[in-house]
């Protein structure tokens, strides 16, 4: 009885996975397994809300292949020294496994092909798995990777999409393969109280009701921070339970500007990848220095913990860090604001805003989080590294009757229309109303600030 083995990492799902189909065709007995790697862990990279979102996955990805007679196997230690333990004890002999952007994926593939080619077993490692398009497989003249979006986009537009393949009908895995038990979410601490249920079963779901009745509408209402005319996808994409190829190809299926505005975003995934895969420095270094003298100390830190806790002062920002605590997700547009402010208003180091955020959000990804706050500090890929969002103009704009403050700063509920996003122009009563901290900074001054030290004049 031939066997193979199905290494799952950030793929959770059975729908459209090359490395399942693969190994199924290859071999008459499978294994599929999940590992839980404490150099994860060590990594900084495993929180509350990241856990209990990865629970849901992998107990819906087992229901998956027992509707397929298989099961999930779950094992705990050093990737490769289990894996390599699976091989030997299942008599495999090929692991299929999807390639991964980060260098911590990549030199885990490295590590698992050498140990597996000793004992004379193949490591077949699968692209469009986690990417649509994969790092290196779309480069300019001249250069390992695009520093710019615009161009990377054209190119990656004009590049085919397979079509997704289909869930397999049975999944056949060898009896006596041990299994530890499957992780779950009520044994998890603090997880945030509004978070999203994890899992392929509701992330399909949430992709047909997206692409049936609201993709049409994206174009002009993804920045809507009230109305959260968003698909709310990017967790199941990071953990793979939603994959970014059947999502583009489905999405173009249906056409239309609001589609065509959603691929584009899905563009961005693979564009900050194939950035992270050619420098993965650049999760922790700036990718263009811009020999910034972050603010430190006690005042900084003081402000730091404001930001956090959302009692700036400036209720879009504040509303936006109280969703994050609340839901371990923020709207893109709220992600944008908040990030500016702390680094261009409060001007302290993105690393300090990007460590925040991967301590809570459900769909933090190491390239995306860090690299979208690169861009929006000007240390990124943005060409305009200077830009500066203002906390109330924003506001104004993409939350014009303040709903969005009213939801999650429930101490201007009062407040009615725009004036809520400048409580501090109010005189008397109507300023001794509600309790809500007078603003951290200025912003004139905060800006003024940022210009000194970036020596601008």
């Amino acid at each position: 009885m031939t066997v193979s083995v199905v290494l799952y990492t950030a793929d959770l799902r059975v729908h459209d996975h090359p490395p399942l189909r693969a190994a199924l065709e290859a071999a008459e007995e499978v294994v599929p397994v999940f590992v839980r790697d404490p150099a994860v862990d060590r990594a900084g990279f495993v929180v509350p809300n990241r856990l209990a979102f990865l629970a849901d996955c992998l107990v819906d990805l087992d229901r998956g292949l027992r509707e397929r007679g298989g099961r999930l196997v779950v094992r705990e230690g050093d990737t490769v020294a289990e894996v390599r333990a699976l091989v030997r004890q299942a008599g495999a002999d090929e692991v299929h496994m999807a390639a991964g952007a980060t260098g911590f994926a990549r030199a885990r593939e490295a590590r698992l092909r050498k140990a597996l080619e000793a004992d004379g077993c193949r490591l077949y490692v699968h692209d469009g798995v986690v990417d649509v398009v994969a790092p290196g497989d779309v480069t300019p003249y001249g250069s390992d990777h695009f520093a710019v979006f615009t161009p990377y986009y054209k190119r990656w537009a004009g590049e085919p999409v397979r079509a997704p393949l289909a869930a397999p009908r049975a999944v056949r895995v060898p009896s006596g393969v041990r299994s530890e038990r499957i992780p779950r979410r009520p044994g998890i601490a603090d997880v945030s109280p509004g978070l999203a249920t994890g899992g392929e079963s509701e992330g399909r779901r949430r992709l047909v009701s997206w692409l049936s009745d609201r993709v049409d509408a994206y174009e002009e209402s993804h920045d809507d921070l009230a109305g959260d005319g968003t698909s709310r996808l990017s967790p199941y994409l990071h953990f793979g339970a939603v994959s970014a190829v059947e999502a583009v190809f489905l999405a173009r299926e249906r056409g239309g500007a609001g589609a065509e505005a959603f691929v584009r975003q899905l563009c961005w995934r693979d564009f900050h990848h194939q950035v992270l895969a050619a420098r993965p420095e650049a999760a922790t270094a700036d990718y263009r220095p811009r020999h910034d003298r972050w603010r430190r100390g006690a005042d900084a830190e003081e402000d730091l913990a404001a930001w956090r806790e959302g009692r700036t002062g400036y209720p879009v920002v504040d509303a936006a860090m109280r969703q994050l605590a609340h839901e371990g997700w923020m709207h893109n547009r709220g992600r944008m604001i908040a990030a500016s402010f702390l680094t261009k208003t409060l001007y302290i180091d993105w690393r300090e805003g990007a460590r925040h955020f991967l301590g809570l959000l459900v769909d933090g990804d190491v390239a995306n989080n860090q690299l979208n706050w690169q861009w929006v500090a000007g240390t990124g890929t943005d060409t305009r590294p200077q830009r500066v969002l203002n906390p109330v103009r924003q506001g104004k704009r993409y939350d014009p009757d303040g709903s969005y403050v009213r939801r999650w700063v429930p101490e201007l509920a009062g407040l009615d229309g725009p004036a809520i996003h400048e409580p501090w122009r109010l005189t008397g009563l109507d300023r001794a109303a509600f309790d809500y901290p007078d603003p951290l900074i200025e912003l004139s001054d905060g800006l003024a600030r940022f210009r000194r030290a970036r020596g601008i004049v």
